[in-house]
This record gives C-alpha cells, structure tokens and sequence, in this order.
C-alpha cells in the first residue's frame, strides 16, 4: 500500500516524523516513546485491535515504513536535536516570507487565530492521537491533518520568536522620578541564526549549522560576520578553498573582523604549500610519483593534531 501524504509540511517535501506519530514538535524523549508503544500494541499483527487479514497488512506496512522510522529518527538525542532545529527553520522561513498557506483541516485555520495558540496546538494533538489509527486507511490522512497544525505553530512560533523589541519608555516632562529603565534590546534575527550557528559548529552539526548561517546571508548577504563563520563551517569540514572564499568576503565587507583576521592567513598559508607540493609532483620525472599527502589532514589536523570528525 502506497502512503500518500501531501498536507502540511508534506508539501514542502520535508518528512514530518512529530505527524507520523501524533505529538507536538516539543515532545522529549519521554513523550515519544511513550506515544510510540501505544501505537506499536495498536498495530502489532497480534493485537485484538486489528483483526481483519487486510488490516493485519496495512498495520504492518503503516509500522514498518512509517511509525518504526520516524521512532528510530526522533528517539535519538543529537538525529533529534538537528531534525528539529530544521523543522523550525522551515517555519521561519514561511513566516518571514509570508508564503500563503492553503489548509484544509478547521482546527488548522482556527489555531492560526488562535489567542492561546499552545493551550489549542497540545489539546488538539492530543484528541487527534486517541482516533489516529482507529481506522487504518484513513491514518495518512489524519498524519496530514496533524501536520498541518504543526505547520502553522511553528509559523505562529516563529512569528512570535522575530517580533520587533517594545519601544523605549520616553521620560515624562518636568517629572521628579526618574525614568524606568528601558526594556532590554532583544537580538536581531541575524544575530539569533549567528549565535545559534556558533553554537551547532562548536558541537559539530554542521548540516543544521548551516542552515542557520544560509538564512543569515538571506537576510542580510553583506554581513561580514556571518561569512567569517561560513568560512569557520567549511573549515571544520576540511573545505579550505570554500573557507578561504568566504574570509575573503568578510574581510572586504569588514577589514577588521577579527575571525577572518585570525583564520584567513593560516588557510592561506595551508593552500600555499599545497600548491607548492603538487606543482613539485608535477614537475618530477618519476611518472609513478604520488601526491604529497602530509597535509591529508588539512588546516584543522596540522593546527589541531587531528581532522575533525
């Protein structure tokens, strides 16, 4: 049986493991298993709960390419980490470019409405998980159905994660009090997918880390910053060529930024004797000569003992 899903976030070609398993884009670790057990039993061959031979088929096809998959990818901590700051990504996207959303479902419209959008999001998650594999054909509809609302939480999330910081309080004239303090300078959207970027290649995520500096550059392409750690990206992968071009461009976008400053002249001087090397190779008459490989480990194995893993 063929599982055709085209709601939600679906339709952006983006596998919604939360949908899969009926619960909010939130849930930890405790949840999701919690969730997946009930819906194991519900479809284990063996369970009074599916009784027909046609059942037995569709539940164990919904378990084995549907349920088992989306557990295996959402009850690993880090698969889990990445995925979601992906998933939030996309709602970010969507909201910043206002992309007119088409819904089907009437609690989907509601929730875009909705005053207590997280109070709306988790009751309804909630109802639709005690119905979603009741009648098994109809389970990737439901799957799209809660896809949606996670569709438009995230936009609602992200809507309300890049609203601009309140206004200053103006001092009142010919007052004796003094002034109360102003309301702390929330970051800019930038500033967020930069300190978040930062944060995910310390820890080596590179694939969400670069999401985050992908949008960065979206927003503003003349951000020095935001190149300087692109280059750091590439640099932590052992892509010296890309790390180099986009030192060059912080630096001509900020001859001071001093992460460009640091980096740029030791990837300069990494591909200059690599250059050196292979042009030497080049030159040798023995036709069995092999490329030098004392700097297989690139910037980061001279500098740092080791390639990154």
């Amino acid at each position: 049986m063929s599982f055709k899903i085209d709601g939600g976030l679906f339709k952006y070609d983006f596998i919604d493991y939360h949908a899969v398993l009926c619960v909010a884009v939130d849930a930890d670790a405790k949840e999701i298993r919690k969730r997946y057990l009930q819906i194991a039993r519900r479809l284990h061959p063996d369970s009074s709960a599916v009784s027909k031979t046609t059942d037995k088929d569709i539940a164990n096809e919904l378990l084995s390419k549907l349920v088992n998959p989306a557990y295996e990818k959402l009850s690993v901590e880090r698969n889990r980490a990445e995925y979601t700051v992906v998933l939030s990504q996309i709602g970010k996207r969507l909201a910043q470019e206002s992309t007119e959303i088409s819904l089907k479902s009437e609690v989907a419209k509601e929730l875009v409405i909705a005053p207590n959008v997280d109070l709306l999001y988790k009751n309804a998650i909630a109802k639709i998980a005690e119905t979603q594999f009741s009648e098994l054909k109809q389970t990737p509809e439901f799957i799209a159905q809660i896809s949606e609302l996670n569709l438009v939480y995230l936009m609602r999330r992200a809507g309300r994660l890049m609203t601009t910081s309140p206004s200053v309080q103006q001092p009142a004239v010919n007052s004796s009090k003094p002034s109360p303090p102003s309301a702390p300078r929330e970051d800019s959207p930038v500033e967020q997918y930069l300190r978040r970027a930062q944060t995910l290649i310390e820890n080596n995520q590179f694939a969400p880390a670069k999401v985050e500096l992908q949008d960065a550059l979206k927003l503003e392409p003349k951000n020095s910053r935001s190149h300087s750690l692109m280059a750091m990206l590439f640099l932590r992968q052992n892509q010296l060529k890309m790390a180099k071009i986009h030192f060059d461009n912080a630096l001509k976008l900020d001859p001071n930024d001093k992460l460009a400053l640091e980096w740029k002249p030791k990837v300069d001087k990494v591909l200059g004797n690599q250059s050196g090397t292979n042009q030497v190779n080049k030159s040798a008459d023995n036709g069995d000569t092999q490329p030098d490989k004392s700097g297989s480990g690139g910037l980061f194995g001279g500098l740092f003992g080791g390639k990154k893993k």
